[in-house]
């Protein structure tokens, strides 16, 4: 099993021989503007994908499967819906199946639950993307576990942590967890993405547990970058076993 970071919350998963494309904000920079209840009036996304036009096409072409955690445009953007072929197979939750179709999009596996599919195992988990008022304004979304064999990801999402997150953790006993982490704020409420604290707590919960960190420095509401989360996990000891990919960076795992 093996992933690569893409940008973002955009990631590249290849397990049971099959490729799947989480979350897929394939836009070039600037493309979608800036987000709404911010000061912040820059463009995003901030950063190109680290492969060419053509580099992209043809990787495309290749990937088997699709998979939606929710429609936010750094996580679903116009490009992807512009490029993905509308035949391909697309796994998402139930409540977001009628917005994906409305693109043209004719091949949606959607679950409230889990799917056994090509030799690989999805199901779906909660996420908590921000409480109080910025939580109601950012809506529901949803983590994914895929698993085969005796191999197992969580996608954990968009979400900051919580006793769900503990406890799906606790329930499934994934090997591997992916954090969308940088602290994303808006000018309402708390932050909506883990912070730096909220992974070491993650970590010093389930100190078993590989970390992939993701969702830095590719989205303007993103306040903790790359330096700054390698900096404090150094200092609280947990460096070694937390991994922070640069965009385009290949991650193998044996597990």
């Amino acid at each position: 099993m093996k992933i690569q970071l893409w940008r973002n919350a955009t990631v590249h998963l290849s397990i049971a021989g099959k490729k799947l494309l989480i979350d897929p904000m394939l836009g070039e920079k600037g493309s979608f503007g800036p987000f709404p209840w911010s000061k912040d009036k820059r463009d995003n996304p901030l950063v190109d994908l680290p492969f060419t036009d053509k580099e992209l096409k043809n990787i495309l072409a290749e990937v088997d499967f699709i998979l939606v955690s929710h429609l936010h445009p750094d996580h679903w953007d116009e490009t992807a819906v512009e490029l993905l072929e509308k035949q391909i197979p697309i796994i998402c939750d139930e409540r977001i199946e009628g917005e994906i179709r409305k693109y043209g999009f004719t091949n949606i596996k959607a679950i409230n639950d889990e799917l056994n599919i090509s030799g690989f195992n999805v199901k779906i988990t909660p996420g908590l993307h921000g409480t109080g008022e910025i939580g109601e304004k950012m809506g529901e979304v949803n983590g994914f576990i895929v698993s085969a064999n005796e191999d197992s990801i969580y996608f954990i999402g968009d979400s900051i942590y919580s006793d769900e997150i503990k406890q799906t953790v606790i329930a499934h006993d994934p090997d591997i967890l992916i954090v969308a982490a940088g602290s994303a704020k808006f000018q309402i409420g708390d932050e909506v993405t883990m912070t730096a604290e909220q992974v070491i707590r993650l970590c010093k919960d389930f100190p078993e547990k590989k970390v992939v960190i993701t969702h830095l420095e590719a989205v303007s509401p993103c306040t903790e970058d790359r330096n700054y989360n390698r900096t404090i996990l150094d200092q609280n000891g947990l460096l070694s076993r937390c991994i922070i990919p640069e965009d385009g960076d290949w991650i193998n795992f044996n597990i």
